[in-house]
């Protein structure tokens, strides 16, 4: 038998699954989760040592278990999560923590600029001064880690997004390579050339030397080499970021088609084709792929905060005990009347699509002396689905063609979630198969990359598994309005 490795780097841990390279079939999957630092209020960064050690661990562990020969892995496919920055010397010695895409320390700074410097961001990456992007965390590190400053003098400092690390690390430095669905996240890259701005480079003062080569999406990125837990010269095909590499896995590859993707954020993603479509409502135009000379884009909506939120009704009010329990307290909700006033805002990071307010902050409010945890259980998925509503709601402004919008993710498992983003969205929610989606995007990648699977042909390898209807209530459209007038009065 031959293999397909898919390596997905998320924000909590790194997902490892070895496919059938034939049929795609998943054979074994392994999660090695790694810590997360809050140094300050706001601030979130990863140890890139311990991201190396979550991939080595977990690939290890579905080799191991599977028995399989690693030398028959005939390519390795990278997602990862993308606008977090990394910064480690030619050697790939981390020169600093990566700066987590959630962190919000360079805020003051975005605010500095913005009303000068914003609209030229925009027309130029599709994507607002925000410290949700890689640019601005960039400029920190340079002027505040010595470490880092003096790498840069010395010619000594590579700067990129999480894929690029895992590249120079697996290749043992000879490949410093990215492509356009995460050098578009990092608000240097032109959307119309696919290639570094250099005025942008020039506002935000990173060098070019300091970035990675922008390939297309699907193909060579270099073979492994001198890697303690891979054999050398196993090919790398195929690198997407997470959001896009879930786009691909969806096959969602005609214009209109839309997915969502519930991780520790969630994220829509709505594929325009070969046209550049500009939002007037808030939504980010990015890269969605390239390959063969097309360039491919979409529209995407930004919740910052999803499943996390779960966790914080599990780790910090310790309402359930595990995270799949939230459906179990949910459900004990059954008089929706005693819900119309309840409100959960799960901003803890700022808000996200449409409004881009970085210095919201999360709040439960509408409680009376009767709510009980089933209330708030409630409220939480409520407020997951509103916020990406707004999201659906600006793709519904901004683009005509829509199709049912297939979700991916942990909480994609969720069936009250799903009911309520399909009740509060008024769209048609299609649940697949394999919700590992983001992973087997980058695994079929490998395949489009080698020219043995089409992207037409990837259809073929989507299966459903359920249909979530909208409800008609108007219990939902007073909720949507009630949610609405709340982020007005309290954050715009």
């Amino acid at each position: 038998m031959e293999y397909l490795l898919a390596i997905d780097q998320g924000t909590t841990g790194t997902t490892s699954l070895l496919l059938d390279a034939k049929t795609l079939r998943i054979l074994d999957k392994e999660k090695s989760d790694y810590r997360q630092i809050f140094p300050k209020p706001g601030w979130v960064e990863h140890d890139l040592n311990d991201i190396w050690d979550s991939v080595e661990s977990s690939v290890s562990a579905v080799l191991s278990r599977t028995k399989a020969d690693p030398r028959a892995i005939r390519g390795i496919g990278i997602t990862n999560q993308r606008e977090t920055t990394c910064a480690y010397a030619l050697n790939g010695k981390p020169l600093s923590h990566a700066i987590v895409w959630q962190d919000r320390r360079t805020a003051d700074y975005c605010d500095k600029y913005r009303s000068s410097y914003n609209d030229k961001c925009k027309s130029k990456t599709g994507l607002p001064l925000d410290p949700y992007f890689s640019a601005t965390k960039m400029r920190w590190l340079l002027d505040n880690v010595s470490e880092v400053k003096a790498a840069a003098d010395a010619k000594n400092l590579c700067l990129s997004t999480v894929d690029t690390y895992l590249v120079h690390r697996l290749t043992s430095g000879a490949r410093f390579v990215t492509e356009p669905s995460n050098a578009s996240r990092t608000m240097l890259m032109n959307l119309e050339t696919f290639d570094w701005d250099d005025s942008l480079l020039q506002f935000f003062g990173v060098s070019r030397d300091l970035l990675p080569e922008i390939r297309e999406s699907f193909t060579d990125f270099g073979t492994t080499r001198q890697c303690e837990f891979l054999p050398d010269g196993i090919p790398i095909l195929s690198i997407l970021g997470d959001q896009q590499a879930a786009l691909f896995g969806q096959a969602c590859v005609k214009v209109g088609d839309i997915k969502c993707t519930y991780g520790t954020g969630a994220f829509l993603l709505l594929n325009t084709g070969e046209k550049l479509v500009r939002s007037s409502t808030g939504l980010l135009s990015t890269a969605a792929y390239a390959f063969r000379g097309k360039r491919i884009y979409a529209l995407e909506g930004s919740a910052y905060i999803a499943g996390a939120a779960v966790q914080w009704l599990r780790d910090n009010l310790k309402c359930i005990q595990s995270s799949p329990e939230v459906s179990r307290l949910a459900a004990e909700v059954t008089d929706l009347s005693q819900m119309e006033h309840v409100l959960f805002l799960p901003f803890f990071t700022g808000i996200g699509t449409p409004y881009w307010e970085a210095k919201a902050k999360a709040a439960i409010i509408g409680l009376t002396r009767d709510t009980h945890n089933g209330h708030i259980a409630r409220a939480c998925l409520e407020g997951i689905a509103l916020s990406l509503n707004d999201s659906v709601s600006s793709f519904k402004k901004d683009f005509s063609q829509l199709n049912d919008i297939r979700v991916d993710g942990g909480a994609a498992a969720n069936d009250i979630l799903m009911q309520l983003q399909a009740n509060f969205s008024q769209k048609t929610i299609l649940r697949p198969e394999t919700i590992d989606t983001t992973a087997f995007g980058v695994a079929v990648g490998c395949l489009v990359g080698k020219g043995e699977v089409s992207i037409q042909d990837l259809e073929h390898y989507w299966k459903l598994e359920r249909r979530f209807e909208p409800g008609r209530d108007n219990y939902y459209s007073n909720k949507k309005a009630l949610w609405d007038e709340t982020i007005r009065r309290l954050f715009l």
